[in-house]
This record gives structure tokens, C-alpha cells and sequence, in this order.
């Protein structure tokens, strides 16, 4: 057994590693690919760097808009309050002023001795009332 142990022992053979020349060859489109694809990465990068500054720009331009026309707004809304209140005020005065010439209309008539507008417009149909009936009676008593 020892006889076996003590036996040199030969490797397996090794595969000869190609040549040098071929190697090269096919590094050399790897690097030029691994090149340009950096370039094109950073070309992207720069474009998206480019976009986000453009949006961030943009919403900050938009939110600037907004808030200016919010303001607008809220100053026409303020005006638009007053003018109505100011409506308001200027028909409560008038209907104020109207009650008060009715009444004074009304207390005129009474001194005149007047009623009524509506007692007026009764006298004035009375008396067309009574020249009819006048008329009728009138042939009655000229035939007696």
C-alpha cells in the first residue's frame, strides 16, 4: 500500500489558455460598447436632470399663477360683499322712504277729509249710478 501511496501522481492536463491576439479582439468591442453605453447613461442622466429642473420650474411658475389667482379672487369676492351690502342698504333705505310718503299720503288724505283712495273711487261711481237712476225716473214722472 505504501508502494501505491508513494506513486507519483500526474494532474490532469490544463487546457492551453488561446492566444493573446484573440483576447484583444474580442475586448476591444466589449470596451468600445461599455464606452458608449456610459455616454448614453450619462446623456440620460443629464436629459432627466434637465426635466426635473424643467417641471420643478414649471409647478413653481403654476403655483405662483394659482396663488395670484386666488388673490384676485378673494379681493373680487370682498368687493363683490360690500356692493351687495351697500344694495342692501340703499333698498332698505328706499323702501323706508317709500313707507314713510305713503303714510304721509295717507295722513294728507285724512286731513282733507279723505279716507280712502277706494272711498273716492265709490263717490265717483255713485254719482254715475244716480244720473242713470235720475234718468230713468225722470220719463216716469213726466208721463204722471
Amino acid at each position: 500500500m505504501a508502494a501505491s501511496d508513494s506513486a507519483p501522481s500526474t494532474p490532469p492536463p490544463v487546457a492551453a489558455p488561446p492566444p493573446l491576439s484573440t483576447k484583444k479582439e474580442n475586448q476591444t468591442p466589449i470596451g468600445s460598447k461599455i464606452t458608449d453605453l456610459n455616454e448614453s447613461r450619462s446623456e440620460l442622466l443629464t436629459r432627466i436632470q434637465g426635466l426635473k429642473l424643467d417641471l420643478q420650474n414649471w409647478r413653481s411658475k403654476l403655483d405662483t399663477q394659482v396663488k395670484v389667482y386666488r388673490d384676485e379672487l378673494s379681493e373680487l369676492k370682498k368687493t363683490l360683499n360690500v356692493e351687495v351690502e351697500q344694495l342692501r342698504s340703499e333698498f332698505q333705505e328706499l323702501r323706508t322712504t317709500l313707507q314713510q310718503q305713503q303714510e304721509d299720503v295717507t295722513a294728507s288724505l285724512k286731513n282733507l277729509g279723505l279716507q280712502d283712495v277706494s272711498d273716492d273711487a265709490k263717490e265717483i261711481q255713485n254719482p254715475k249710478i244716480e244720473e242713470h237712476t235720475e234718468d230713468v225716473q225722470a220719463p216716469a214722472s213726466d208721463s204722471v
